[in-house]
Order: C-alpha cells, then structure tokens, then sequence
C-alpha cells in the first residue's frame, strides 16, 4: 500500500507543478536558513578542535562588582582567577584550570609593512586544555610563562603573513612593541572559538607591565575542566564561595560584591544577554527564547503550506467522492494525503540540504568568518529530518482531516 501511496504522490505533485514548485521553494528556503543558523550555532558550542574538551569545561568569562550606586563588571581580573579559581586544580572534582586573556588586536611592522594580529597570553596550562594541531614546534610551558621568556606560538595564517608561508620556527616576530621566538606553529582557528581563537600566542608573564596582577576587572578568562560534567554543580558552587571570599579585596566605598559565576559557553552568553548585572545565567529562558523565534519562523510557510494543501485537495474532490464511494476510510484517505505531503516536505528538506551545504561551502571560501569551517555534520543532518518530517505532518493532518469528511455524494458532484 504504501509503494502506491508513493507513486500517487509523485504523479499528483507533478500535476500541479507551480503548486508543487511554491511549496518546495517555500520549504527549501525555510530549512536552508534553518540549517545555516544551526550549523553556526553548532560550530561555536560544540565541542570541536582544538576546545575539545569544551563538553565538560566551565569557565569564567565575566566578572562584576557590585555596590548600592555603583556596579563595574566585564572581564575578569588575573588577580581573582590567579588566587581564588586556579586553586580549584587541587579539588578532586577539577582536571585542570588555565588562565589566559582575550584575544587582543596588537600591530606589528615587518620589512616595512605593518601587520595586524589577534594576540592572546597564556599560561603553560592551556597548552594542556586546547589541543592545537601543531604543524611546527610545539607549546611554551609553565616554566617559560613563570620566566617570562619571550617565546611565541603563532597561527598557521600569521606564518604566513610574517614568512610568506616559509619555516618560522626559530625565527622572531615583533608584536605589540615586543620579540618573539617562534617556538611553535598552529593550524588555524576560527573566529568563533572564542577560547582558542588567536595569531599569537605568548605567556602571560612577557606582559609590558604587571599592574594586571592587582586587578579584580581586567581582560582575563579561565576554563575550569571537570572530570565529569556531573561535578559542575559542585564547581560552580564552589567558584560562588571564593566570589564571597574575594570580597575584601573590594573597595568598600564603591562595592559590597562580586558577581558572575562559572558557566557553559551557552550560559555564560544567557548571562551577558539576559542577566541583571551579570547575577544570573539563564540558560533555559534563553533556549526557549530561541525556540520560540525557531518556531515562529516555521510559523508562517506552515500556514502558507496548509492553505496550498488545502487547495490542492479539495480540487481533488471528484476522486475523493469516488474512493469514499468505493469504500476507502477516512484514515486511508487521511494516511495517502500524510504521505504525499511527507514526500514534498521531504523532497524541499532535501534541496534545502543541498543548498544548504552550497551557502556554507561559500560562507567558508569567503573567509567572512576568518578560519571558520561550517559543515553539516550527522547531528545537523538528523535535525534537518526531523524538521522536515515535522513540517510535513503538521501542514497535512489539518488538509487530511479536511479531505476525508467530505460528504461522498458533495464530493461526487465536485464540490468542496
């Protein structure tokens, strides 16, 4: 029964071929830009090289103070993550904790040209979190940041801005008024690991001055790695207890707290988004948010499938009229209509793939997001189905239900 169904389908979808095109064109361009967002999305928080270990690492990307009048918060200082979260490493919940800045725009003059660079340092330890491809050398260690040796690890893009592409291991740089000898060299990555993206990486002890440890506010982040992600309600409690402890290190005149916590990447981003003053993640408001918005936009070409469904069944009426007459059921009527609809829906879902993996493929070539490499992967494929088979069921039951209450004599006459 159902290979017939299959074959109704096909024959009825080329029947009314501008129909059939409006519908496919209208379900193509929904799950195209469906798929697009959710290949970005999946491409900035999932766990992916060289934040491989992004699935159970928590970090502290933002950090308040707050008083009665005054509040000052962004990123957090070395201070408070150098004495209060890197301790966090003895629990036995922790792997590992690494403190590193946010990647900063630094210029460089190289024969006579000047050379832009997203600069980031590091301790020894992210070497340990971030699992870079090296293609060159390797990583600077604790000793190297705790000796303030000036030694560099660069990106494979920077390699070839500074060297043309040649070997630079061994060779120095200049960056931000500084030298550097290049101990190692990294595949490129992209603009959206936010943790790991970077030119240039140096140790945090080559800072020009140390004033950044006496800071509480300043341009630091760490990632805290758990053991399981079971433990990050243990984690997170515990960074919350040493935010109190920080507490006399405030300025008692301006600020009574510290506020912020230790976050996923998503929950760190319903904090900056939708917290008060950084008090409060909010990651479930946040994925509603999203679904609500992800729902209304498939909202509208439902409806304008439902209506086409509509038409294109009730033009059918005669044989309607005629199968009801012969005996044919309303769940058979209504199961023939569900999967003619399933077969369009389906076949939209599959040219939206198609197109979509085009759009990334320029979206990558283009380099619009420096080093980024969207795919859709298994994940995005199944959720590009089941958004498919989802579209295809809930603008056919109403059309199907429609069709398969009509009065047989009404229907024989043509009439809907």
């Amino acid at each position: 029964m159902l290979k017939n169904y299959l074959k109704v389908a096909f024959k009825v979808l080329l029947r009314r071929k501008f129909f059939t095109f409006i519908s496919l064109f209208g379900i193509s361009l929904t799950l195209l830009v469906l798929l697009v967002f959710t290949a970005l999305a999946d491409h900035i928080f999932s766990p992916q090289a060289p934040e491989v270990l992004a699935g159970r690492s928590l970090g502290i990307y933002s950090l308040g103070m707050q008083g009665k009048d005054f509040s000052n918060g962004g990123n957090a200082g070395y201070l408070f993550l150098d004495r209060f979260v890197r301790p966090l490493a003895e629990l036995p919940a922790v792997e590992t904790v690494t403190v590193f800045t946010v990647a900063h725009t630094v210029a460089s003059y190289h024969q006579g040209r000047k050379i832009e660079s997203e600069l980031r340092r590091t301790d020894g330890e992210y070497w340990r979190v971030m699992r870079f491809d090296f293609l060159e050398g390797g990583p600077f260690g604790e000793a190297d940041d705790r000796d303030a040796r000036f030694v560099a690890v660069i990106s494979e893009a920077a390699r070839e801005r500074f060297f043309g592409g040649g070997k630079a291991l061994g060779k120095t740089i200049e960056a931000d008024g500084q030298r550097f000898e290049v101990v190692g060299v990294v595949a490129n990555v992209s603009l959206l690991r936010v943790a790991a993206y970077g030119d240039i990486w140096v140790p945090i002890g080559t800072a020009k001055t140390d004033s950044y440890k006496r800071e509480l506010i300043g341009e630091f982040r760490s990632l805290i790695v758990a053991r399981d992600r079971a433990d990050f309600p243990q984690i997170k409690a515990e960074v919350q207890e040493r935010m109190v402890a920080a507490r006399p290190l405030l300025d008692p005149n301006f600020y009574d707290r510290l506020v912020g916590g230790a976050d996923t990447l998503f929950e760190a981003l319903s904090r900056l988004v939708l917290g008060r003053s950084l008090e409060q993640s909010h990651p479930r408001r946040l994925q509603l948010i999203l679904f609500g918005l992800a729902f209304l936009f498939l909202l509208l070409p439902t409806v304008n499938l439902v209506n086409i469904n509509l038409s294109r069944i009730l033009d059918r009426s005669s044989e309607i009229g005629v199968r009801r007459a012969f005996g044919a059921s309303s769940a058979t009527l209504v199961g023939q209509f569900l999967v003619e609809n399933l077969v369009l829906t389906l076949t939209g879902g599959v040219l939206g793939l198609g197109f979509g993996a085009l759009v990334l493929a320029g979206i990558n070539a283009s380099e619009v997001i420096p080093h980024a490499r969207l795919a859709i992967n298994f994940r995005i494929f199944l959720e590009a189905v089941a958004t498919a088979v989802f579209f295809g069921l809930i603008s056919g039951v109403y059309p199907a239900l429609r069709m398969s209450r009509l009065n047989p004599a009404t229907a024989l006459q043509g009439r809907s």
